[in-house]
């Protein structure tokens, strides 16, 4: 399903839909931590000190809470293997696989406002 936002303001789709959209998608990447840990995870399946090494200055604890509150919304799975030790690994879901397509959004509008605010600022 795609939507556009000229539909919206067409009044071919519901406001408050396009809106609850756009929140479910601020509260995946809301914070600092989760997009650089879901661009970690889009090469592949990860254990927690992999993530640890990809994520300079991230701690421990907040990597925690991250990866819990990114499991609780359904965009990476954790994975409890019954070996000695205990083996953990982290993978995003379809879901979490199809927020690639965000991301390259964001990368894009990011480097071309960066390119233009730098410009503006010369």
């Amino acid at each position: 399903m795609s939507v556009s936002i000229y539909e919206v303001i067409e009044g071919k789709k519901c406001l408050a839909t396009y809106i609850l959209a756009v929140n479910d998608t601020i509260n995946v990447i809301n914070g600092k931590w989760k997009a650089p840990i879901i661009s970690s995870l889009l090469f592949g399946k990860k254990r927690f000190k992999e993530l640890e090494r990809d994520i300079p200055k991230i701690t421990s604890r907040m990597l925690s809470k991250e990866l819990r509150d990114l499991e609780a919304n359904g965009i990476v799975k954790r994975t409890v293997y019954d070996t000695i030790p205990v083996t953990v690994e982290y993978e995003l879901t379809a879901s979490g696989q199809a927020f690639e397509k965000v991301l390259d959004v964001m990368l894009k509008w990011g480097l071309e406002h960066r390119e233009t605010t730098l410009a503006a600022g010369k």
